[in-house]
């Protein structure tokens, strides 16, 4: 390195005259000058004869003979001592004229300066991040012939890292090399501080080029490589510097692998993860995957944007559950299954999980993502709102309320008709709202950019594909749209299919002590639950049996022209059935008056005798050992109406009503399809008949059964194999249980098939103890009472968390406030309303003051009228002198009351 740096003039006594004023070391150093200057001529004479030789750092600037045995008097070891600290001390303030100002001095009382002497220059450069003016001392110091220090190298090396010059930090590391340093603590800050500079594609090179000299780095060194590498999404560098670990003798261990699963997450593959999670799920202790790593995979299969991966999550989480003892959930592990069980449109397992998410702290911002990867949060508002999942729609907003978390603005999209999640759960879902007054539809045109071509299109061209905004975010579309209503109905339903299911296998002693004829009552009261109303009602009519008088009921429901002849009218309507459907609007049927239930007290008290077991593991586990189980268990079920059961919990009636109609024949040539579909139907029944016998068989649990099944396949298929011998010799291998459900429990038991330490289920994985009381809570039947508390509610928190609702909204849920009636909510409705600069017309406000009146609520239409006075919004005289008359006419007989 000395040949190839600059060489400078070395420090002269001439130099004293045009430096500083001497300060006070100088002054109480004067005294020693005589005793340092006659060895100052045998030093000069020394370096006139070796100019080419370095100095060791050992001699500290002294002189002496050529043997080297000078020893310095105690008098230099002070004066020399008190020049250093005085040094070293403006060397570490960062100055570097007051550090040149004690050279001289130095220089001046007859001291030449060492190695040390140049670091203190070195080092108050290096604190002031002059680059060019610490290789200046540098140069200065091997031009004087003195070897520089080992700590000086490192001060320079520090520098160059912190400012990005890797080329002349390997430079310096050359020079150490020559000077015989040991290089490999330079190497390591070097490294260290190109990654703090964020120049990491230095570090990675100068790291690899020391690894190929034989280095070998530290453990922390090697972790933080991998994990700024894997943070920038270099996935290359970082599989390199693991071989290089691993080749080091340091085996990856979990931190090092999740690191490369955060870089293969994100790279749209998510193959590539999960190779690397089978890896370390079959791989030594020290490598087992822990719940970061099944966070990155499960956020690799969510946010895949390649076929259906809710599969392959729910392997992941089957896989995690089953490892609950060495690993739990975090707060992570939650928003990404909600994220993806939403994205899936799997909505009840994305409640499930965000009942999990709502126990930490910051949950719902973490969800949020700041809107990034589709807005999970506003996306699962939006699946809780099209399902008609109110309830939990308004705790997920309490959750948000709680973590400080506003709702975003892809939350509260505006629907087809102009109203956000606060209405557009509320019957009737496709019409818009009844605001008092006529709309201008034309300003509304062109105020949405319908003249500029802005204007969102709903329904797309021939070919083209659906343009509703609400499916973005979702992998394939969003969910089915489903009023509230309609959700109450169905949970009610499913709820009392789990009674009859409970009641069939558990028999009559469930009830208690009831008689036969009490027992079929509620059989066939939870039949007629589950089966609902009739479905044929909610049919619409073939076009072609209707009559002249039913075509133009249709027609004039659907604001259509009512003139012509019949098969003017025939036309007509097929064709607006044609539009709905294409455009995904519900088909009009007949209004319908719903038949109030007859409501038995004794039934009722009967059927909530029936408890559900499900989610208590305690209880199967002791059913499994054959305690609780009855003579009812082991006799066969006689079961009528099986089928009843047989129905899942989602099913929708919309969907099936309008396959109906969309497979009904424009023409009349109907009655001959009637009379296949009804052979068919008989086709069917004889196999339901069969399917009957065969499914009525003691209770048995899932395991038990699954293993049966897989018992039948095995045997089956050795029959077909073995179909041309006589008889079939018996198979030690085959397995079987005894027809008896008790001794079958003892087979699993004794044979350990099957143990009760494997009964359990993610609740009591995860510690999911609400978990239990969902599943066997009774849903409240619906009630148009409590959609009005609920709308009221949700509303206010959404304008709580900075949404907005919209004048549609509000009139919505007035409009459902009417059909309760319930007085005593309009008043809180039109306030939130005038709160939010909304007005309606006179007759919406006429109709409701009107309405308090006939209902008695004269408290309620003064309040009412006071409210639109302190608005702003003129009531009319009419309304008024109604108001007044009902007043006096209250007040009349309470005068008389009083005077008697």
């Amino acid at each position: 390195m000395a040949s190839s740096l600059l060489t400078y003039a070395p420090f002269s006594l001439s130099l004293v005259s045009i430096s500083a004023p001497r300060n006070s070391v100088a002054h109480a150093a004067a005294q020693f000058a005589s005793i340092s200057s006659p060895q100052r001529k045998s030093r000069r004479k020394k370096q006139q004869n070796q100019p080419n030789d370095l100095k060791s750092s050992d001699d500290n600037g002294y002189s002496g003979g050529s043997d080297g045995n000078f020893t310095p008097s105690s008098a230099e070891k002070l004066l020399r001592l008190v020049f250093m600290e005085e040094l070293m001390e403006r060397a570490r303030n960062g100055s570097v004229l007051g550090v040149s100002d004690v050279i001289y001095d130095m220089i001046a009382a007859g001291l030449t300066p060492g190695p040390r002497s140049f670091h203190g220059l070195v080092v108050s450069h290096v604190l002031n991040r002059d680059a060019e003016g610490a290789m200046h001392a540098l140069r200065r110091q091997l031009s004087e012939g003195i070897r520089p220090l080992h700590e000086t190298f490192l001060a320079l090396v520090r520098l160059f890292g912190s400012k990005g010059h890797a080329t002349r930090g390997l430079e310096i590391l050359a020079a150490m090399e020559k000077l015989n340093y040991d290089i490999r603590q330079a190497w390591l800050l070097l490294i260290e501080e190109l990654v703090k500079s964020s120049h990491l594609e230095d570090a990675n090179r100068v790291f690899l080029k020391g690894a190929e000299g034989g280095l070998r780095a530290t453990d922390e060194l090697y972790d933080l490589l991998i994990e700024e590498d894997c943070k920038v999404g270099d996935h290359s560098n970082a599989l390199t510097i693991a071989y290089e670990m691993e080749a080091a003798g340091r085996m990856a261990t979990t931190s090092h692998f999740n690191c490369l699963l955060s870089c293969q997450a994100t790279c749209g593959i998510p193959e590539i993860a999960f190779s690397t999670f089978e890896n370390m799920e079959y791989g030594e202790a020290f490598m087992k995957p822990d719940t970061e790593s099944y966070n990155w995979v499960i956020q690799a299969f969510t946010r895949a944007e390649s076929y259906d991966r809710v599969q392959d999550v729910a392997e992941l989480l089957g896989m995690m559950v089953e490892d609950y003892k060495r690993l739990q959930p975090n707060v992570r592990t939650y928003a990404l299954l909600v994220e993806c069980f939403t994205k899936y449109c799997v909505t009840k397992e994305a409640i499930r999980h965000f009942r999990g998410l709502k126990n930490f702290e910051g949950g719902t911002v973490l969800l949020h993502n700041e809107g990034q990867h589709g807005d999970p949060l506003s996306l699962y508002l939006r699946a809780l709102c099209r399902e008609g999942r109110i309830v939990e729609l308004i705790d997920a907003l309490e959750t948000m309320e709680r973590d400080n978390q506003q709702i975003p603005a892809r939350a509260m999209i505006l629907s087809r008709k102009y109203r956000t999640l606060v209405s557009s759960w509320i019957e009737p879902l496709q019409e818009e709202a009844e605001l008092g007054h006529e709309v201008d539809y034309v300003a509304r045109f062109i105020a949405e950019g319908g003249l500029t071509g802005e204007r969102k299109r709903w329904v797309p061209r021939r070919g083209k594909t659906p343009l509703d905004p609400d499916a973005d975010g979702f992998i394939y579309n969003s969910p089915m749209e489903n009023s509230f209503k309609q959700r109450c109905l169905e949970e009610w339903r499913i709820h009392h299919r789990k009674l009859l299911r409970t009641l069939w296998n558990e028999g009559p002693a469930i009830l208690g002590n009831v008689s036969e004829s009490d027992y079929n009552r509620v059989v066939e009261r939870l039949k007629k639950i589950i089966k609902g109303p009739e479905q044929s009602a909610l049919k619409p009519k073939a076009a072609s049996k209707m009559v002249v008088s039913e075509l133009k009921e249709e027609l004039e429901a659907q604001g259509l022209p009512t003139d012509g002849t019949r098969n003017v009218l025939y036309q007509r309507v097929q064709k607006a059935r044609r539009i709905n459907r294409s455009r995904g609007r519900p088909l009009w049927v007949p209004p319908v008056e719903e038949e109030e239930e007859e409501v038995d007290e004794e039934l009722d008290e009967l059927i909530s005798r029936i408890k559900l077991e499900e989610g208590n593991t305690e209880f199967w586990r002791r059913r499994f050992l054959g305690e609780g189980l009855t003579e009812n268990h082991n006799k066969p079920l006689e079961v009528e109406d099986y089928d009843v059961l047989d129905v899942t919990d989602d099913a929708d009636v919309g969907d099936d009503v309008g396959d109906d109609v969309a497979k009904e024949g424009e023409d009349d040539e109907v009655d001959e399809e009637d009379e296949e579909v009804e052979q068919t139907e008989i086709r069917v029944g004889d196999r339901a008949k069969d399917k009957e016998i065969d499914t009525a068989k003691p209770l048995q649990m899932i395991g038990v059964q699954l293993l049966k099944d897989s018992d039948q396949t095995t045997r089956s298929s050795r029959k077909k194999r073995r179909s041309s011998r006589v008889s079939m010799e018996d198979d030690d291998d085959d397995d079987w249980f005894p027809e008896d459900l008790q001794e079958a429990f003892k087979e699993l038991r004794e044979r350990k098939v099957f143990d009760v330490e494997d009964m359990y289920t993610i609740a009591d994985a995860w510690g999911w103890t609400w978990e239990k009381d969902f599943k066997n809570k009774a849903p409240r039947r619906w009630s148009q009472e409590w959609e009005v508390e609920l709308a009221i509610k949700l509303m206010t928190k959404v304008i709580e968390l900075g949404g907005t609702p919209t004048i549609g909204d509000c009139a919505v849920v007035l409009r459902a406030a009417i059909r309760a009636p319930m007085p005593s909510a309009f008043l809180q409705i039109l306030q939130t309303t005038h709160r939010l600069g909304y007005v309606f017309g006179s007759p919406l406000y006429d109709e409701i003051i009107s309405l308090c009146l006939d209902l008695g609520e004269l408290d309620a239409s003064i309040a009412i009228v006071a409210d639109l006075e302190t608005s702003g919004i003129k009531v009319p005289d009419e309304t008024l002198d109604r108001v007044i008359s009902a007043r006096q006419a209250n007040d009349i007989p309470a005068n008389n009351a009083s005077s008697q």
